[in-house]
């Protein structure tokens, strides 16, 4: 099912461009689109059936508090606890338990978990003028639902909480009523399909 996600970027295409012509003027003097802002992640969401497929892109600050590789073992056990709670999608996303959701696969890569970064990244490329490397974190999860009808809205109340830096979440959405953008935050954290 991950062809899924594959089609929602040139499904979204025309949002996309619309919120990118937005963010031009915010970040212009930074010479992005906001592809890396802290605070600020990303979530793709598509219920196809009873198949539900979660796509999460934040930067590292947003989970960890910093985006270099841990060395001391404070940092070591910050992602530790980080990928713990990362690999317990239901309890982060909050979809209604009469749904009956169950997790078919999930994958994490992260740089902060020692995975390779990206082919696309280029040593510099993503280089502040501070000189330091961005970090992301990057979630994909599959879910079974007994009754999708039942999913009627997401609760991202628990992700803002367990990762306090995170401060907005972008969602692209593809449901059973089409197709939409949400802006979340701590204070309207409800998706609904």
């Amino acid at each position: 099912m991950r062809r899924l996600l594959l089609v929602l970027p040139f499904a979204l295409l025309p949002l996309a461009v619309a919120h990118a012509h937005d963010e031009h003027d915010h970040d212009h003097a930074h010479g992005t689109l906001g592809a890396h802002e802290h605070g600020v992640a990303k979530l793709n969401v598509v219920l196809d059936g009873n198949t539900l497929e979660l796509e999460l892109d934040s930067p590292a600050m947003n989970v960890v508090g910093f985006e270099h590789v841990a060395a001391s073992e404070a940092d070591k056990a910050k992602v530790a606890a980080a990928r713990q709670q990362l690999e317990q999608p239901l309890k982060l996303f909050g979809p209604a338990q009469a749904a009956g959701c169950a997790v078919d696969s999930q994958e994490l890569e992260s740089p902060l978990f020692g995975d390779a970064a990206h082919a696309d990244d280029d040593d510099d490329g993503d280089e502040h003028e501070h000189g330091h490397q961005h970090a992301d974190v990057h979630a994909h999860y599959q879910f079974t639902c007994a009754t999708p009808a039942k999913l009627t809205q997401l609760d991202l109340g628990p992700l803002f909480k367990t990762f306090p830096q995170t401060q907005k979440v972008n969602v692209q959405l593809i449901g059973p009523n089409g197709q939409k953008g949400v802006e979340t935050t701590p204070g309207k954290a409800v998706v609904v399909f």
